[in-house]
């Protein structure tokens, strides 16, 4: 889902990403006997596995950290809040960092080398005796989480062909939303115990996933050779010319950086993420504060957004392989996601039953949105990306997504709640702003020669 995988970008975290190489194709005919859930591509499926297992780990220890840390740690809400926070900014700080040592050494070690930081780092928490160190382990964690997504997101431009990626990573964000179901299901059990013992169980079970997975990775094959060496072969387009003009001097610039295109669509798909903070935050404040709707319609939302985005995110992927037809995928999905914040504004003041339909209907038109934004905004993110330098470019475009979810939460609460319509209105056209603006960006790429025409 979508809500649940933004919402572990926390203090425990989630996983990561990786660069692009020239992949082996990999086999479109389905394996003999193979359930229709079941990926056809093997690369996809082992993938898909090592998805699984993590956010199994990831929803476990999601149910129960924040209850860990304030209970049993003895930190209050505006402590905890402040190491979110800090531990956001670093998050965001270490995208593109990580997503440059990937083209130099690699993704697939350098990914190893974050999850494996990350799990440890998670078990961690169940040894912490002190606000600062706390703090400290929290930046710790979420730095090489959200380096590692951006490494993550690299090694999948470097196994799956360049036709295969967005509808592969649409996959994976299937698996992703069903594990961290099934791990918060399994987290449910250690919240009714309520016992430290049950709480650092289901911690060390998320530790032990990064473990495992780190594992998995390594034993991951990577086509075409290290990151380092494809980024140093010779490569077409404006990107791969701008790392190897800097390899000579041994301290290579970041392409993505100079890259005023590719800049901007992080910029405008940073602005369409804050469709999670409005669902993950906005629209429980609402709920509860300015309508009549019952409470138990918050659960009822993620319902409702966790199965249309497992029912469609992989057919949302279909049509859109081209740039251009990425550009106008974002653009419908700003304009339904505008037309969902309409919808979500015109509950307030009306009868308990109506407010929980009407909330409900806003948060689909959500789902619906959320599933085309993301499929556009990937495809983006490859296409306009030099094909020897996906590190540095999904580290720019992973930076802005961090960035949009740690400011997120503060924009929807303080700019939404409490101004009525007029607040879900602004904010539907800032979303249909960004969407609407994708073609322009694309446009401004094809000019430049970053994309075919």
């Amino acid at each position: 889902m979508s809500t649940a995988e933004w919402r572990r970008r926390g203090v425990i975290v989630g996983m990561t990403t990786p660069p692009a190489a020239t992949a082996a194709p990999s086999s479109d005919l389905p394996t003999p006997g193979a359930s229709r859930l079941l990926h056809p591509d093997p690369t996809v499926r082992r993938l898909a596995r090592i998805t699984l297992l993590n956010t199994v780990g990831s929803g476990l220890s999601l149910s129960v950290g924040v209850l860990f840390f304030t209970r049993f740690l003895g930190l209050s809400a505006g402590r905890l809040g402040f190491a979110l926070t800090a531990a956001g900014l670093c998050g965001v700080l270490a995208s593109v960092p990580a997503g440059r040592a990937a083209d130099r050494w690699g993704a697939r070690p350098v990914l190893v080398t974050l999850v494996s930081l990350t799990g440890l780092g998670t078990a961690g928490y169940t040894l912490v005796d002190g606000y600062p160190a706390f703090v400290a382990l929290a930046c710790l964690v979420s730095a090489a989480d959200r380096g590692g997504a951006a490494v993550r997101n690299a090694l999948y431009a470097q196994v799956l062909p360049a036709d295969k990626r967005v509808a592969g990573r649409a996959y994976l964000r299937v698996v992703t939303n069903v594990g961290l179901c099934l791990g918060t299901g399994v987290g449910a059990i250690a919240l009714q115990v309520d016992s430290r013992a049950g709480y650092l169980t289901a911690i060390l079970a998320d530790a032990s996933s990064y473990l495992a997975v780190a594992v998995l990775f390594q034993r991951l094959r990577v086509p075409g050779g290290s990151g380092a060496a494809a980024a140093a072969a010779a490569g077409a387009g404006r990107a791969d010319q701008a790392v190897e003009a800097g390899a000579a001097g041994g301290r290579r610039r970041n392409p993505a950086l100079r890259d005023g295109p590719f800049l901007v669509v992080t910029a405008l798909g940073s602005v369409l993420a804050l469709q999670f903070a409005m669902l993950e935050v906005g629209v429980p404040l609402w709920i509860v504060q300015q309508t009549d709707a019952p409470r138990i319609t918050v659960a009822g939302t993620l319902i409702v957004n966790t199965v249309l985005v497992i029912a469609f995110q992989v057919r949302a992927t279909r049509g859109i392989e081209h740039p251009v037809a990425a550009a106008r995928a974002c653009g419908r999905a700003g304009l339904i996601l505008a037309a969902s914040c309409l919808v979500l504004g015109l509950a307030h003041g009306t009868p308990a039953a109506l407010a929980a339909v009407v909330v409900l209907v806003g948060v689909a038109l959500q789902a619906v949105g959320e599933v085309l934004s993301q499929a556009g905004t990937w495809a983006l993110s490859y296409d306009l990306a030099g094909e020897h330098a996906h590190g540095a470019y999904q580290g720019v475009f992973n930076a802005g997504m961090s960035a949009a979810l740690m400011i997120g939460p503060a924009v929807v609460s303080t700019a939404v709640i409490g101004h009525g319509l007029a607040g879900w209105a602004a904010l539907g056209a800032l979303l249909a702003g960004a969407g609407l603006a994708m073609g322009p960006a694309v446009r401004w790429a094809r000019r430049r020669g970053a994309v075919p025409a």
